[in-house]
């Protein structure tokens, strides 16, 4: 497990971040600044919103601002194992190259913001049935953040262009680590700005 710091000292459970002491190859150094944006603009939106504001639905039908982040908890909760498993086959390979593959550059094109520009029907078991208050909810994503982002120094070094991934939603799509990584921070950054939509309303 790797070591974090607060970023900052208040609010409801602060975000973690990497403490610093491991430098990271400048491709995911990428990536780990995506996930710590995320953790601080998960928090934001967290402490910004009343308990009502956090479960209102918006008037199209969409998800409220709690099923977004529970969505959100969903899915890297689901991704890990995956992520586990294909950097637990990797090998070192320097220098590490790293790109987004054909599938994975496809699928991390239509999963940035904002959402309505492309539209897609969530797979079952991601569709957040049931959701928890706002402390736990966002102490869980940062757990999940946590996680992530000790994947993320493991793999640094790796040759995750030769490390296949099956997606949770599909296991017949299947795209490399890399473009794992930057799809997970995509689909971050596509929710929360969905969230923040939900939220000016």
């Amino acid at each position: 497990m790797a070591l974090y710091r607060r970023l900052d000292g208040h609010g409801t459970g602060p975000p973690l971040c990497f403490n610093g002491s491991m430098s990271l190859s400048p491709a995911l150094a990428r990536v780990e600044r995506e996930f710590q944006d995320a953790q601080i603009r998960a928090q934001r939106l967290v402490e910004s919103v009343s308990e009502d504001q956090w479960n209102r639905k918006p008037g199209d039908g969409g998800w409220s601002v709690a099923e977004c982040i529970t969505h959100l908890n969903l899915t890297n909760q689901a991704y890990l194992p995956f992520v586990r498993e294909a950097i637990g086959r990797g090998k070192r390979d320097r220098p590490s190259v790293y790109r987004l593959d054909i599938v994975g550059w496809l699928l991390y094109r239509i999963t940035e913001p904002p959402a309505g520009r492309f539209k897609s029907k969530t797979a079952p078991g991601f569709s957040p049935a049931a959701v928890a208050d706002r402390s736990s909810t966002l102490q869980s994503f940062n757990q999940l953040q946590g996680k992530l982002l000790d994947e993320l120094h493991a793999a640094d070094g790796l040759n995750l262009g030769r490390l296949k991934i099956a997606s949770p939603f599909n296991r017949r799509v299947r795209y490399n680590q890399y473009s794992c990584f930057r799809i997970l921070a995509a689909h971050e950054r596509r929710h929360l700005w969905q969230a923040e939509q939900v939220r000016s309303r």
